[in-house]
This record gives structure tokens, C-alpha cells and sequence, in this order.
């Protein structure tokens, strides 16, 4: 008789377990989540959340070849500096589309990025910013200049910009513009910021 109860108390404790497992926790978060039907996927997609977004000027070469033109664009939000100008530099070195002309080499990558506390951002990028650059000064000028003021025109807390290739500081890009030091914003060769 011992015996018969004990195993109607483990069959109860299970079924309990069961129970709470597989329909109280799972409707319990549905009605903690937002209300049912709102945002539906369809059967066998995952869940996306909207992501938010934020305005932000991202730059190309002008028309004339000569300077870069602001563009407004769509860029993720994020509530910290140094994470909204990692997905600043991201949206910026990313390829446009058609019209637009980027002054960054084709498969150039952000490697890391660092803002300090007074207001240098450090942007190291892949060896293919260097690699594939077409050289000139001209365009090493909008090349650098492009991230430069991605950074520094979109957020006021980002006053200059130290640009390094492989986590290492480089001269040049391609011979004529002074990398060692950080560089400010530079607005002749900007139109339409």
C-alpha cells in the first residue's frame, strides 16, 4: 500500500512538473511579452525585433570626383559613443548603392574602435584600406577624410580621429596624408554636410 501511494505521488509530482513546464512557464511569458498576433512571424521564423535606427550623415564622392558629399542614411542606434560610431563606421565602410561612389577600398573592415574620454576616436582598420587603395592625393585625402567625418560631423563627442590598419599606427595611407597624429574635421572637401 506504501508502495502504490508513493508511486501516485511521483506520478502527481510529475504530471505537476509536466504541467508547468509545458503550459503555465510558456503562457506566463507570452503574457509578459506583447500581446498575442502583435508582430507575428509566420510558423518556423524566428522573432525579430525591430531595430531602431537613428539619422546620420554618411559620405561619398561628389559628382565632380573633387569632395565628399554628405548623404543622410539610416544607421542602428546605440545608446553609448563609442558604439554608435562603431555602427557609424560600419554603415560608412559598407558598399553603397548605386549611385553613390565610396571613397574606401573594396573589403576594407572595421577591426576595432575606441573613443576616449577626451574625445579621440581610435579606428583600426583592415590591411585592405591600404592594400587596395587606388593611391593619389586626392583620393587618399576623401578616403581618410570620409571616416573622419563620419565620426566627427555625426558625433559632437568625437573631436578627432587616429586611423590604424591592423591595430598599428601607419605613416600614410598611400603617401601623402600624415596618419601619425589624429585628425580633425576638415570642411572644404565636404559639400552637403
Amino acid at each position: 500500500m506504501k508502495r502504490a501511494a508513493l508511486v501516485a505521488s511521483g506520478l502527481a509530482v510529475t504530471a505537476l512538473l509536466a504541467w508547468l513546464l509545458f503550459v503555465a512557464l510558456p503562457r506566463w511569458y507570452t503574457r509578459s511579452g506583447p500581446a498575442a498576433g502583435a508582430n507575428a512571424s509566420p510558423a518556423g521564423a524566428p522573432d525579430a525585433q525591430p531595430v531602431r535606427k537613428i539619422k546620420a550623415h554618411l559620405f561619398y564622392v561628389s559628382d565632380d570626383g573633387l569632395r565628399l558629399t554628405g548623404i543622410e542614411q539610416d544607421v542602428v542606434y546605440a545608446e553609448q559613443t563609442p558604439e554608435q560610431a562603431r555602427e557609424i563606421v560600419l554603415a560608412q565602410i559598407a558598399p553603397p548603392e548605386a549611385p553613390l561612389i565610396s571613397a574606401i577600398p573594396t573589403g576594407t573592415s572595421l577591426r576595432a574602435l575606441f573613443v576616449t574620454p577626451d574625445g579621440q576616436a581610435f579606428v583600426d582598420l583592415s590591411s585592405e584600406f591600404v592594400d587596395a587603395h587606388p593611391g593619389g592625393s586626392l583620393n587618399e585625402l576623401l578616403t581618410v577624410y570620409t571616416i573622419v567625418h563620419a565620426l566627427t560631423l555625426n558625433l559632437p563627442a568625437i573631436i578627432s580621429v587616429q586611423l590604424l590598419v591592423n591595430g598599428k599606427e601607419v605613416e600614410t595611407l598611400a603617401g601623402h596624408v600624415d596618419l601619425r597624429h589624429p585628425l580633425f574635421k576638415n570642411l572644404p572637401l565636404t559639400i552637403g554636410n
